[in-house]
This record gives structure tokens, C-alpha cells and sequence, in this order.
């Protein structure tokens, strides 16, 4: 065998480049305004109907974040429904307090806010507490998941074009919704 000399290699390596971007389709992002959207029948074919394309794609993406504030606004309801169910005043037994007070996960300690005192017991919780189905709650949940995963699965086909505009379009819009309703659902998430 041979050994190979520095042009020799040159060339081998000019006719792989050549021979790999002509034959096979490399994933690299791209600025045609002609980018088909989910269909060939999308597909822009003036600056005009490729702008309207990017205004749809931040639309969908704010409706994205919206539709998970919606989701975290749900849930929280869902679950304060569900725990005002649960304290019920049965006659003959012992009152909630005098459980807790006679708990070995509470403690009890002081509150203090504005300079007023309150006693209070800070319960620990034993084990993770599994939420029974609710007809009235899980198939709304379930319709829920499945529009959220429905509109990020249209975003991320928007972002898979490799179009650069599309791609910042869905970026905007995440922005854009996170920056309307983002607070919604962190606080929703961080209460509960």
C-alpha cells in the first residue's frame, strides 16, 4: 500500500465534501423565503405570505403559553377543590388540632409577622399523596395534555424547516406568551 502524499489527500477529501452535500440532505438552517409550513400547500411565496407565516407561528407559540398558564390556573383549582373536600367534621372524632398536636412529624413553633406572635404546628407530610380519579377532573386534564402537546408538536415542526425566521418566530412567541402569562403559571406552581 501506498502512502498517500498532501495532495493526494487534498483531493480525496474535496471529492467526499462534494459527493456528501450533493447526495444526501444536510440539516443547516436556512433563509428561503419559500420554506413549506406542515404542507406543501404552506408554502410562501412573497415577502408578504412568508411575514404572515412568522406572525401564525408567534401566534401559536404565545397560544402555547397561554394554554400551559390555562393548565397551571386548572390544576391549582382542581387541587383546592379537592382539599376543601377532604376536612369534614365527623361527630365523636378528635379535632384536626389535637391530631396534629399529638403527631410525631408536627412541631410546634412560633409565627411571627408585623410583631404578632401566633402559635402554629408545621406538619410534615408522611408519604406522597395519590389523587383518586375524578371524572369531573381527569378527562379535562387529559383534553388539556393533548392540546399542549398538539401545539408543541406543530411548533417544533415549524422550528424542524431549519428556516431561520421561523425558527426566532417560535423563539418570539415563547418570549412574548412567557412574558403575558408566565407569571401565571409559576405562581400557580409555586403555591401548591
Amino acid at each position: 500500500m501506498a502512502p498517500h502524499s498532501h495532495d493526494d489527500m487534498d483531493m480525496d477529501m474535496g471529492s467526499s465534501s462534494s459527493s456528501h452535500s450533493s447526495g444526501g440532505h444536510m440539516s443547516v438552517f436556512n433563509n428561503n423565503l419559500m420554506t413549506a409550513l406542515y404542507s406543501e400547500a404552506w408554502t410562501p411565496s412573497t415577502p408578504g405570505t412568508y411575514a404572515g407565516t412568522i406572525i401564525f407561528l408567534i401566534f401559536l407559540a404565545v397560544v402555547f403559553r397561554f394554554l400551559l398558564a390555562g393548565k397551571a390556573i386548572a390544576e391549582a383549582r382542581w387541587l383546592d377543590a379537592e382539599m376543601k373536600r377532604r376536612y369534614v367534621v365527623v361527630q365523636g372524632k378528635q379535632p384536626v388540632s389535637e391530631q396534629i398536636s399529638r403527631d410525631d412529624l408536627s412541631k410546634r413553633m412560633t409565627l411571627t409577622e408585623n410583631g404578632v406572635e401566633e402559635n402554629v404546628f408545621v406538619v410534615q407530610r408522611r408519604e406522597q399523596i395519590h389523587r383518586p380519579f375524578r371524572l369531573s377532573v381527569d378527562p379535562l386534564r387529559a383534553a388539556f395534555d393533548t392540546v399542549i402537546a398538539g401545539v408543541g408538536y406543530l411548533l417544533m415542526l415549524g422550528v424542524m424547516t431549519m428556516n431561520v425566521g421561523y425558527f426566532l418566530a417560535v423563539l418570539g412567541g415563547t418570549f412574548l406568551g412567557s412574558l403575558l402569562v408566565g407569571r401565571i403559571y409559576a405562581n400557580a406552581a409555586g403555591e401548591h
